[in-house]
């Protein structure tokens, strides 16, 4: 089956060139690229957070495999929904869904259920494609994965899957696709946020986990997040490191009340 795009045209243009023109400006072309386990993108309008995100991929070597986790923002379909077959279509081309890898990934965690519900109308995963595409044109495939659960055990039993793999030689990027806090004040988010990307500097899981549950961090992709760090660790990461961060603030000059996003990479 072919995922149609849901949010062409609102967080990001649906015209190909004026999409590849923005990607353009928000990528870079760095010589120097780290070789990285995991990288946290951000997921709002382009306007908003697409500096980062170009960042975030302009910064590391892409294979051809990533394994793509996003937050469930509409509550549609399972807690962990996969899906293995077919396509998504984004205004640069089709990306393929890597069903070899799915299929590795499903086989280990009976919890990932087939469920293309859950990713029909979720803007969090879509929005990174493009920058993918930008880079990789058709050559690459992934694997989609819609996190609705904050369960723990069951994040560390999704990211411990992922990094097995990565440590038996598997090759493929994890992207967690995820904003920072949301609607407070810029210097409230900031000084919250950087409670957490200690905890993801240091690589530290359950202290970034319980960080965002003791200071009610409004990080919504804060699962996803969980799971990639547990699997980086695993296949050999050593420190989080801090590529961008912003808020809407930036954009708009009104910092009452914003959203702010940070690029992190695992490195």
């Amino acid at each position: 089956m072919i995922r149609e795009p849901a949010v062409a045209g609102k967080f990001y243009p649906d015209d190909r060139g004026e999409l590849l023109s923005m990607l353009e400006n928000f990528c870079k072309k760095e010589e120097e690229k780290y070789s990285a386990f995991g990288v946290v993108s951000p997921h709002a309008g382009y306007i908003f957070s697409g500096k980062v995100a170009g960042e975030v991929f302009s910064s590391v070597k892409l294979p051809e495999k990533f394994v793509i986790l996003c937050p469930n923002h509409t509550g549609f379909g399972s807690p962990l929904s996969i899906m293995s077959k077919g396509a998504w279509r984004t205004p640069l081309g089709l990306a393929k869904i890597d069903e070899e890898l799915s299929n590795l990934l499903k086989s280990d965690m009976n919890e990932l259920q087939e469920d293309p519900l859950a990713h029909r109308f979720e803007h969090s995963l879509e929005v990174q494609l493009p920058f993918i595409q930008f880079f990789k044109g058709d050559n690459f495939s992934f694997v989609p994965i819609c996190v609705g659960t904050s369960n723990y055990d069951l994040l560390v039993k999704l990211g411990e899957s992922m990094g097995n793999l990565l440590k038996k030689g598997e090759d493929f990027l994890i992207v967690a696709s995820s904003d920072m806090t949301h609607y407070e004040d810029s210097e409230s988010a900031k000084r919250k946020d950087f409670l957490a990307i200690e905890k993801m500097e240091n690589l530290d899981v359950e202290g970034f986990y319980r960080t965002i549950r003791e200071y009610s961090i409004s990080m919504c992709g804060f699962a996803p997040v969980t799971a990639a760090m547990v699997a980086s660790k695993i296949a050999g990461a050593k420190r989080g490191k801090l590529i961008k961060y912003t808020n809407s603030g930036d954009v708009i000059g009104d910092y009452s009340s914003v959203v702010a996003y940070a690029g992190i990479v695992f490195i």
